[in-house]
């Protein structure tokens, strides 16, 4: 049977301690709640739980703060964080403060009751980073569900030098993660060291990779250090890595285990320290197969891998993300602009097939192009394919069945209907923004109001407007 314990569940939503609260107190656990830092600091005298979940956004200030106090005086207690400030930062300073797991909001309450048990048994930290981590510029922008799972992981590598492998279609950001981890981890002060193994002929991959020696070949007419040697103490990101030749996978083996290169020519070894994360985005385990990648250098690389969703598979970023090209465009002195509403049902609705590479080169191409200071629908239709969304969507008129059947059509036709996608998915992240709208301008912009037509509570209508990149404040009539 599980071991129970004594919990403290601290949010300022009532609905969220009842269903937690009585979630735990099934399981056996003894459970109390509070609904602000003051109400947590009281309890956490006289009911000393084992275990605090705490939500980070408080009627009376930041629940992180004072975190790290309560660990140093209660080395024994495990912290739960819940947050819907879905960024890496969130995860980084959860991280920092010494929780033991962090969940973005919603949350599963199945996974948050897991926790619950794991932090009872466990008794002590899983994750625990250094502090004093820079915060500003973080490279990384995302708050769907399937990018916290990217942040957890990130923020679980970062105290140690594990190699990771990261995987994910083109344009994903594969590079970005790589630089996160360097420049957020122990070894941010050392040189981060790319290498792209699909642009360099292959023979002159191990001359890049481990360097050459004076007369090493044609045109080598002095020592020239290799990419290992180049972020000696720091990080190498060797992207592309399974367009690497067979000849030159066996080399690379033999340093990684080794931890010492030749140069090309040379025949004295040089020890190097370095960690490795690579990046492919192609099917590895496959290329093992088919004996064009080596089955143990494969598993020397994947070590911890970090799996980055496409962007169709994670819509509820598409907005955020454009805004955010948008305003770094605007900060490197192009034309500030802003999305029209049919702009954003229109970005949401487009499959992305180039992933958060097409969408950026196409908020910069907006920024340069479009002589007024608002996008709209039809600007963005002169740059995508004129079946990339039914032009009446948005107001069926009507005929909604007639156009979700349509739109379904037209989607399984260019290939969504396949195991890694869901129609529902992405049926919801184009309908959902319109109705969120349409029911928030009936209602003057009320957002207590419009959750109960919505029959939500204002908590998930926050988020989902967060999400969707919708600002109420706009939609209320003025005086």
């Amino acid at each position: 049977m599980p071991a129970t314990g004594a919990v403290l569940v601290v949010d300022d939503d009532p609905a969220i301690c009842v269903v937690v609260g009585e979630a735990l107190r099934r399981q056996g656990h003894k459970v109390k709640t509070a609904a602000s830092i003051r109400e947590r600091a009281a309890l956490m005298d006289s009911f000393a739980p084992d275990v605090l979940i705490t939500d980070v956004m408080l009627p009376d200030g930041d629940g992180l703060d004072g975190v790290a106090d309560i660990l140093a005086a209660r080395p024994d207690l495990n912290v739960i964080i819940l947050s819907a400030q879905n960024t890496l930062n969130t995860a980084i300073r959860a991280t920092e403060k010494g929780a033991f797991e962090y969940l973005p909001k919603p949350f599963d309450l199945n996974e948050l009751t897991r926790a619950v048990s794991d932090a009872i048994g466990a008794r002590e930290s899983e994750i625990a980073s250094e502090a004093g981590l820079p915060h500003d510029g973080l490279p990384l922008v995302g708050r769907s569900p399937a990018m916290q799972e990217v942040y957890r992981t990130i923020a679980r590598v970062l105290s140690n030098d594990l190699s990771i492998l990261v995987l994910g279609e083109s344009g994903t950001g594969k590079e970005l993660v790589a630089e996160a981890i360097h420049s957020l981890g122990q070894r941010r002060t050392k040189p981060f060291v790319a290498i792209n193994m699909a642009a360099i002929p292959r023979e002159l991959i191990e001359a890049e990779l481990f360097g050459y020696e004076k007369g090493a070949f044609t045109g080598a007419h002095a020592r020239t250090a290799g990419k290992f040697e180049q972020a000696q103490g720091g990080t190498l990101f060797l992207d592309e890595i399974g367009d690497m030749p067979m000849e030159a996978q066996t080399r690379l083996l033999r340093v990684l285990q080794s931890g010492e290169v030749t140069t090309v020519g040379g025949s004295k070894p040089v020890r190097v320290n370095v960690r490795i994360i690579a990046a492919t985005n192609k099917d590895l385990p496959t290329l093992v197969e088919d004996g064009r990648f080596r089955q143990d250098l494969y598993y020397r690389l994947n070590v911890v891998p970090i799996a980055l969703p496409p962007l169709r598979e994670r819509r509820e970023d598409v907005i955020l993300l454009a805004r955010h090209f948008l305003e770094r465009a605007a900060q490197e002195g192009l034309p500030r602009k802003t999305l029209s509403d049919d702009a954003a049902q229109l970005l949401m609705a487009w499959h992305w097939p180039g992933n958060v590479r097409e969408l950026q080169n196409m908020m910069q191409r907006l920024s340069v192009l479009t002589r007024e200071n608002v996008i709209n629908a039809d600007m963005l239709r002169h740059l995508l394919p004129l079946d990339a969304v039914p032009a009446d969507f948005a107001a069926p008129d009507g005929h909604l069945a007639h156009a979700i059947r349509d739109w379904a059509k037209r989607q399984l036709g260019i290939g969504l209907g396949q195991p890694n996608r869901t129609l529902h998915d992405d049926l919801l992240a184009l309908v959902e923004p319109v109705l969120l709208h349409e029911v928030l301008a009936s209602v003057d912009g009320n957002q207590i109001r419009a959750a109960a037509i919505l029959g939500i509570n204002r908590n998930t209508l926050r988020k989902k407007l967060t999400d969707y990149g919708l600002d109420p404040l706009s939609l209320r009539v003025a005086d």
